[in-house]
């Protein structure tokens, strides 16, 4: 049916109308950041729980209980990370703090010497390794004596205190009734889509929560996986910074082989700086190489799959451009916000394909077919042609209507 310059006005003017929705809602956010905070946070935690909760309340228990279930998971979850791995942290941190002359004089004694003898260069002419190590002592405790003044400025301001209570009490009631209402929540904001997006809206938003959902939680548990595998390989190889690479490792296992290249990196420079013989060497790399098999053959297929659909490429350039845009909240961002415009993309070439414009004036209808095995035979249906999925595609001709 031809479009009549009416209707095409009228649809310009509905899209104006969404982009002026979408620019408001925008700036809303924008001057309600400074309190969207905790909401953001348990909306995320919500997000992530709620297939937890679906699953026990399908086990046969009720919603309320399931969700003081998991709330309670989450919460011992929270505490053991701040009553061991913070501590253990900073207590490798002092660790490197303390040895630094040690790696001074590896570095002044036998790393110069073989790169100078090796390649015919100055090295120790431009580069000043004891005012770099008092670089980085200097910053360390000033970083510490900053920490204690903001900590000294939030115990004395009420208001800082206040806030700062105040988020630390919302956010976890707020991820309960987020838990609990998920379902509730999702239902009403779908029931205030128009309905004739509601096909599409719908199918994008249960795949960008499917891609979304399944790449955090696999990813995080490999990140956790591999930190404890790699820091407990290391340890037992005898490296004081063992722990310490090996948490640095896995929590740069979301970039790919940025994890085990950082992590080879550092712990070969940390066993020829402690030990200077290849046997410590070697056995950093089983360690990683282990770590790499678990990971590749394992972990990453049973956790992760091929959930984001990215190329490696396009990972990390979306991690590169994420932080050279938003700083270090960019670089976490980036592969979560690459998946949903993953998402889009694909929508928008299937869209294409589909168009005039591809088919080259003759619209391209794409079927998909399902045939019950039940009803039309096994033999039938194993067929090629009449699998789940398959896809038939005819050109059709647009007649005009007068």
């Amino acid at each position: 049916m031809t479009e009549t310059p009416e209707f095409e006005i009228a649809r310009f003017l509905r899209r104006l109308q969404w982009a002026a929705l979408g620019v408001g809602a925008c700036w809303l956010l924008w001057l309600l950041a400074p309190i969207l905070t905790p909401f953001a946070v348990a909306a995320l935690l919500g997000w992530l729980g709620d297939p937890l909760v679906d699953r026990l309340e399908l086990a046969g228990r009720s919603r309320n209980t399931a969700v003081i279930l998991v709330f309670t998971v989450m919460a011992l979850l929270l505490a053991l990370v701040l009553i061991i791995l913070v501590p253990l942290i900073e207590s490798q941190i002092s660790t490197l703090i303390e040895s630094l002359p040690r790696y001074r004089l590896w570095f002044t004694g036998v790393a110069i010497p073989w790169i100078e003898g090796r390649f015919g260069v100055q090295i120790a002419t431009w580069l000043d390794l004891d005012h770099l190590i008092e670089l980085v002592r200097s910053n360390w405790e000033r970083a510490g004596g900053m920490a204690a003044t903001v900590l000294g400025y939030v115990s004395r301001s009420g208001f800082a205190l206040i806030g700062w209570m105040a988020n630390l009490v919302l956010i976890p009631v707020i991820t309960f009734f987020f838990l609990r209402d998920w379902d509730l929540i999702v239902g009403r904001v779908a029931s205030m889509v128009p309905r004739d997006h509601i096909e599409t809206v719908t199918r994008l938003a249960r795949e960008s929560s499917d891609v979304l959902g399944g790449f955090l939680r696999g990813q995080f548990l490999v990140m956790i996986i591999l930190g404890i595998m790699y820091g407990i390989g290391l340890w037992a190889v005898g490296l004081d910074l063992g722990i310490l690479i090996g948490i640095i490792a896995g929590l740069l296992t979301f970039v790919p082989y940025l994890g085990p290249t950082s992590g080879v990196v550092l712990g070969v420079l940390a066993a020829l700086m402690q030990y200077g013989d290849w046997k410590h060497i070697a056995g950093v790399l089983a360690v990683f190489g282990v770590g790499q098999l678990i990971e590749s053959y394992w972990l990453t297929p049973k956790l992760v799959g091929d959930r984001i659909g990215l190329h490696p490429v396009a990972v990390v350039f979306a991690v590169l451009a994420g932080g050279q845009l938003f700083g270090f909240l960019g670089m976490l961002l980036a592969l979560p916000m690459a998946a949903v415009v993953n998402v889009l993309l694909r929508y928008a070439h299937e869209r294409y394909t589909q168009s005039t414009l591809y088919a080259g004036g003759h619209p391209t209808i794409i079927l998909d077919t399902y045939v019950d095995k039940d009803v039309v035979g096994k033999d039938l249906a194993d067929k090629d042609i009449m699998d789940k999925g398959s896809i038939a595609e005819a050109p059709t001709k647009v007649a005009d209507e007068k």
